[in-house]
């Protein structure tokens, strides 16, 4: 997938979630945008976790991740694995564009 064709308009507010009374992106969405596997971003964060204070990031709990699947439709099963994602704060996603 092309640069030009995830920028869309309709793709970065579409991917942006109100949790725990922050804005947030998912791994999975971020993971696209930077063209990049989850599983690969999932390990960068685990490598620099000193740089992803919880204010930055933190993976929902299996009820908010439930929750999301059942209210969009983009989210659906067996499209993300059995664990869930983490959520990136704007802060958390400046720092995982520097890690990745």
């Amino acid at each position: 997938m092309s640069n030009s064709t995830i920028l869309t308009e309709e793709f970065l507010p579409s991917k942006i979630y109100l949790i725990r009374e922050k804005k947030v992106m998912l791994a999975g969405d971020l993971a696209k945008l930077y063209q990049v596997e989850v599983k690969r971003l999932n390990e960068q964060v685990k490598r620099n976790a000193g740089r992803f204070p919880e204010s930055f990031m933190f993976r929902l709990t299996f009820e908010e991740y439930k929750s999301l699947r059942s209210h969009f439709a983009t989210l659906k099963q067996g499209e993300h694995t059995k664990y869930p994602p983490y959520a990136f704060t704007e802060y958390g996603i400046l720092m995982l564009s520097g890690v990745l």
